[in-house]
């Protein structure tokens, strides 16, 4: 039969050893009570089976009220000697047992368990009646008297700090495996929202791109059949490139490992030039300014602030109602501010009333925040919308500095 949902023993297992150290101890008594006082051997006697009785018959008792069983147990083996038993471990037996149980029990203190068992102990030593000479059976038969109960609350203590160590383990590994799962679905959650990040940020762009485009050619198509033409065609190039780089991110999704190398550098600022003319191709006017001394940024920082320059240049073209923008990077010492800029209606980044609002700031300052940056977004007391993410550079070299002043 299996253990119960708490750890114990179910309690048909639990009786029936009840039973058997019941049976065990009560054994021990009546082989006790063979042995007489001069040492002659014969069949227990009423007095045995007296002692035997009484003291067993407390034992099942013994883990609900560990202390008085000790007692009753104890003060038994006290009237071994004068109802004319030989006193002696085996007879005692019971008494040993509770000891070993009260020191087990777990709300037991453990300087209280060993002064009981000490008192015990004496309790039994002193039941030893000695001769007028101290021989060294007297003194053996004290000293294994004495002892007996201290090796027993000792022998129980043992193993009760055995099981509380066994414990501690199991919770310690218990806690560790529920901190390893809940670490494990943080992780898989913040790897859920990068995904979606990415996507959003390589689709939204494109396909913003593929929708302005595609409204230069609808109102082309009469009046210019050229221009309406060249339009189809850079409507191509840019589904094209949304499906390669849609492919591209899925391909990376579906493999079971790391990849040996990227395909590609991730996007940066290097690419803002091509950024901007696929825009500009849109029909959206972006002109870009600097200002300060450009410098090498880390790997995460260069392609946040890319990220950060694109989707503002996508919201400008959806919801801004201008064809124009303005792209500023501003190179401190410790930061490069990057701004985005339009004359729009103020509209923003707000969705259309009967669309659901979108991820395209959320994502931004998401981005800014991972880096160790900031980002603020919101209208312009003059009209038009405003983005500008402060991220930070690692510390300059000397001549750099130097350069950057003078700039």
């Amino acid at each position: 039969m299996p253990d119960t949902g708490n750890g114990t023993p179910p309690p048909r297992r639990t009786g029936r050893r009840e039973d058997a150290v019941t049976a065990a101890a009560f054994v021990l008594c009546l082989l006790g009570g063979v042995v007489q006082v001069d040492d002659t051997l014969s069949a227990p006697s009423a007095a045995a089976y007296a002692v035997a009785v009484v003291s067993c018959a407390v034992l099942p008792l013994r883990h609900r009220a560990p202390l008085a069983v000790l007692a009753a147990t104890t003060a038994c083996g006290a009237l071994v000697q004068p109802l004319g038993l030989l006193l002696s471990p085996l007879i005692v037996a019971p008494a040993l047992i509770s000891a070993y149980s009260y020191a087990l029990a777990a709300r037991t203190e453990r300087h209280a368990a060993g002064a009981v068992s000490l008192a015990s102990a004496v309790l039994l030593a002193s039941s030893v009646p000695l001769s007028g000479d101290l021989s060294w059976q007297d003194a053996s038969r004290v000293v294994t008297m004495a002892a007996s109960p201290l090796v027993a609350g000792l022998l129980g203590h043992s193993v009760r700090n055995r099981r509380a160590y066994l414990a501690a383990v199991e919770e310690r590994a218990r806690r560790a495996e529920k901190s390893r799962e809940s670490e494990a679905r943080r992780r898989v959650a913040e790897e859920r929202v990068r995904i979606a990040r990415e996507l959003h940020d390589l689709v939204a762009h494109q396909i913003t791109l593929a929708n302005a485009q595609a409204t230069v050619a609808a109102h082309l198509f009469d009046v210019r059949p050229e221009q309406t033409r060249k339009s189809l065609g850079e409507l191509v190039a840019t589904t094209a490139d949304a499906l390669d780089d849609l492919r591209a991110t899925v391909g990376l999704l579906r493999q079971s490992g790391d990849a040996a190398a990227p395909a590609e550098p991730a996007p940066g600022l290097s690419r803002l030039p091509t950024l901007v003319d696929s825009f500009r191709r849109a029909g959206l006017e972006v002109s870009v300014h600097e200002e300060g001394t450009a410098r090498p940024l880390p790997p995460g920082v260069d392609l946040t602030a890319y990220r950060i320059v694109q989707e503002a240049l996508t919201n400008v073209t959806k919801h801004a109602g201008t064809r124009s923008a303005r792209v500023r990077l501003a190179w401190g010492r410790d930061r490069v501010t990057v701004t985005v800029a339009d004359d729009g209606g103020g509209a923003g980044t707000a969705a259309a009333p009967d669309r659901p609002p979108g991820y395209g700031l959320i994502g931004m300052r998401e981005r800014a925040t991972a880096v160790g940056g900031r980002l603020s977004a919101g209208g312009r007391p003059e009209g038009g919308f405003l983005v500008r993410a402060e991220l930070p550079l690692p510390p300059a070299r000397t001549g750099d500095a130097a350069a950057g002043d003078a700039a």
